[in-house]
């Protein structure tokens, strides 16, 4: 065990978990209407809590147990066998095993802002619970755990290249929760703005910061390798940031601060696959191009597919982590083979088991509120609260 490594892993747990809670929860709060506030943080929190028991119980095996190239096994449920004197590298497995928790936790989390202001809560638990542990954990496993896309399998001995999750957190993610915005169709409202910006800038600074533990812990050491990670997550969404602010101000003669801040997302995202592989120039052009190619993905899934992903999860997200990944290859540090064709098999898995798991689940229990319920807003129909009280 290396005493500095396991310092740095664990103020990059506690990060990355403060990146969903508040950051992520206070980020899609601010966006939707006041009504809906209360339904957003719940959803955000009791993810939180579900995937954390869930981890514990099947999805930590699955990632990192020691079974074959597609599946982890069971033998690391509920950490049995682990000790606090395993080790993981040179931390303690534990350690690991929480670190890569804030992972499960946040992935499934982010699909929230595509089916905010109009979705069923025992549908959100259901569907995050399966979609956790029979699409992120084989693909984490695949990816990170050995499996058959990392090196030595099926792309030979250079695998795919994906430092802290564009495939494993953000490709899986949008595309789910694109899949998700479709089956539901689009709110019977479109048009409400953010009720309130604030939150949002104060959520997306969150996650900012909450960021540097997402890449640069996933260096898994306290060296050089982590504070490039940092470095390079800190100029990208710098970068995005101005740029999408920018091209705000080219289209529509005005900058927002939602978009500003959205920017930042959109430049978090994008580096996040390849923040381990690519110095600060590479992290500028990525950021710069990330400002643009999302917003434009924006409207694109918005406008001309006319899909209500309501807070652009897959144009944030999807696109920014798809394209992270491939520029990894266009600086020369992986292969376009094992990238894009990670991708491919990753975004074919993803898109069977969401469909599969929405057709599942909502013959469980219902996909959609009816239509009482989306007016009055989810805060006070489906949790008895209010997030505003302006009588009092």
């Amino acid at each position: 065990m290396n005493g500095a490594d396991t310092a740095w892993i664990i103020v990059a747990t506690a990060l990355v978990l403060f990146m969903t809670l508040p950051g992520l929860a206070l980020f899609y709060g601010g966006l939707v209407r006041a009504r809906n506030v209360l339904s957003v943080f719940m959803h955000c929190y009791a993810i939180a809590c579900l995937m954390s028991v869930l981890w514990l119980a099947l999805g930590y095996s699955i990632a990192f147990g020691d079974g074959n190239a597609y599946w982890g096994g069971l033998g690391k449920m509920f950490l049995m066998g682990v000790g606090t004197d395993d080790l993981s590298g040179t931390l303690p497995e534990v350690l690991f095993f929480a670190f890569q928790m804030t992972f499960a936790i946040i992935t499934p989390a982010l699909i929230v802002g595509a089916y905010v202001e109009r979705v069923g809560f025992g549908f959100v638990l259901l569907f995050s619970a399966l979609w956790m542990l029979l699409c992120y954990a084989p693909v984490v496993h695949w990816v990170w755990g050995g499996g058959f896309l990392a090196d030595g399998g099926i792309f030979g001995e250079t695998g795919v290249r994906d430092f802290a999750g564009g495939i494993v957190v953000h490709e899986t993610a949008g595309i789910a929760a694109l899949i998700i915005a479709v089956f539901l169709g689009p709110r019977k409202n479109r048009v409400t703005p953010p009720h309130n910006p604030g939150y949002v800038m104060l959520g997306a600074a969150m996650l900012w910061v909450g960021w540097f533990g997402f890449n640069g812990g996933s260096q898994l050491a306290a060296d050089g390798g982590a504070a490039m990670a940092l470095t390079v997550t800190h100029i990208s969404a710098a970068t995005a940031s101005l740029t999408w602010a920018l091209w705000e101000k080219v289209k529509f003669g005005k900058a927002s601060l939602v978009g500003m801040v959205t920017g930042t997302i959109a430049g978090l995202a994008s580096i996040t696959p390849a923040s381990g592989f690519v110095g600060p120039i590479e992290a500028l052009i990525i950021g710069a191009i990330a400002g643009v190619l999302c917003q434009e993905a924006v409207n694109v899934i918005r406008n001309m597919l006319k899909i209500d992903d309501t807070l652009d999860v897959f144009a944030v997200h999807g696109v920014g982590g798809i394209f992270g990944t491939i520029m990894i290859a266009a600086f020369g540090a992986g292969s376009f083979a094992a990238q894009l064709g990670s991708l491919a098999i990753v975004g074919v898995f993803t898109v069977v088991v969401t469909v599969v798991l929405v057709l599942v689940v909502k013959a469980i229990t219902p996909l959609r509120v009816d239509a009482e319920t989306e007016n009055s807003g989810l805060d006070i129909m489906v949790h008895g609260e209010r997030a505003y009280d302006h009588a009092s």
